[in-house]
């Protein structure tokens, strides 16, 4: 069976840090793109961050950057997310999802396209 499935997700104070990680199996991440996504209540799924298989270029939406770090560890066929200085404003439902790099990482990332598996997601909530 193939899937994604995230985890690290949690309840966190405004300005704590998570690391969210996104596993797959019944197949291999070598050869996909990664994005992650978050979609808070009343709100469109934003394109957070992605990475590209061939040479790890990433994208960040200007919201995250700074904060945001992805990364991937194809050996433990694992994509990471390290979100840092958390705001209120993200709490959402984070997923990601895995596609054939036929785009670059921006268009996958701000187009929402060319992905053909997606997780879950986990909750990741900012509150005091």
């Amino acid at each position: 069976q193939l899937q994604l499935v995230e985890s690290g997700g949690g309840l966190v104070q405004p300005g704590g840090s998570l690391r969210l990680s996104c596993a797959a199996s019944g197949f291999t991440l070598d050869f996909y793109s990664i994005g992650w996504f978050r979609q808070a209540p009343g709100k469109e799924r934003e394109g957070v961050s992605c990475i590209s298989s061939s040479d790890s270029s990433t994208y960040y939406a200007d919201s995250v950057k700074g904060r945001f770090t992805i990364s991937r560890d194809n050996a433990k066929n694992t994509v990471y997310l390290q979100i840092n200085s958390l705001k209120p404003e993200d709490t959402a439902v984070y997923s990601c999802a895995a596609g054939l790099p036929l785009l670059t990482v921006q268009a996958m990332c701000v187009m929402t396209t060319g992905f053909n598996y997606w997780g879950l997601g986990t909750q990741v909530t900012v509150s005091s």
